[in-house]
């Protein structure tokens, strides 16, 4: 069977979500002035609900599907990893593209809570996507998530205008593998990037006396279908799951309208090469969110 690449598709597709038709419907999806202000100083923004109950099963029901390698839309997959780690028992599942792939992970790029808030962390600009992420730590076994910057592996795409959304599908909790956030670390400046799913501690040979003596990491614990907004310098991570449930997870990256290439290869595998310097725009990289736009609603 044949799965439609929904790539090609820069609108809802399903009733999942609904975009706002007046101006005023908006406003309950925007974050506050304390919430916006506690991100540019910490570098990071936690618990924003983004889902509910009926959205995190219809998300929960097609992931259940699509993590299988036998999934009929699997080559629609950017990068598909069943382990990213090399030890068996250390399991850190690793996906890119599933926005392609089903309704509901191709809709929750036009969540209008989730797009409101993005645009709001991006100094009120308009959002364009990066790519999407799944990230799954089964019970007993789950890896780590190794500590690291996201833009260190973002480079080919400039000026840095980027911003990180991470929604559980689980409750997320420090005992099956929640995220850490360094706060403060988005001021540090870019750091070289480790191996994604190896070495918890590989990040801290690159840090300097003073952020040694600075990285301090807290938990960041969130009920399913809540959100954590993250600047593209803050150092994270999180470690293994031996807990006896399961951590399930999707990440959003997006980037302000505006940011070019800064490669001449392809920016995803199995996407397109955008020349560097040329904006990045196109089939794989949509507009989600234009603030102006929607200010001119009645």
């Amino acid at each position: 069977m044949q799965v439609a690449d929904l790539s090609k598709k820069h609108e809802l597709v399903s009733d999942l979500f609904a975009w706002p038709e007046k101006k005023s419907d908006w406003d309950q999806y925007r974050l506050s002035d304390e919430q916006v202000r506690f991100y540019k100083e910490n570098g990071y923004l936690p618990n924003v609900q983004l889902l509910n109950e009926k959205q995190i099963g219809v998300l929960q029901q097609e992931l259940s599907g699509i993590v299988s390698p036998e999934h009929p839309g699997n080559a629609l997959f950017y990068q598909f990893y069943a382990n990213e780690s090399s030890d068996q028992d250390s399991v850190l599942f690793h996906a890119l593209g599933a926005w392609r792939i089903t309704n509901g992970f191709h809709d929750i790029l036009w969540n209008p809570a989730f797009v409101m808030a993005a645009s709001q962390l991006l100094d009120d600009k308009p959002v364009r996507f990066w790519h999407d992420q799944l990230f799954c730590k089964p019970a007993r076994h789950g890896g780590v998530v190794a500590w690291h910057q996201d833009y260190s592996y973002w480079t080919r795409t400039e000026p840095m205008q980027h911003l990180t959304c991470w929604v559980g599908l689980d409750d997320a909790t420090v005992e099956n593998g929640c995220l850490y956030y360094v706060p403060g670390s988005h001021n540090w400046g870019l750091l070289d990037k480790p191996e994604l799913a190896g070495e918890m501690t590989g990040l801290l040979e690159m840090l300097n006396k003073e952020q040694k003596e600075a990285f301090k990491p807290i938990p960041v614990e969130l009920k399913k279908g809540f959100a954590s907004f993250h600047h593209p310098l803050m150092v994270h991570g999180s470690y293994a799951n031996r807990s006896p449930v399961a951590r399930r997870a999707f990440v959003l990256n997006v980037f302000a309208d505006g940011t070019v290439s800064n490669a001449d290869t392809e920016l995803l595998p199995n996407s397109v090469v955008i020349p560097k310097g040329d904006k990045m725009d196109g089939q794989f990289f949509p507009l989600l969110f234009d603030p102006e736009k929607e200010n001119t609603l009645v």
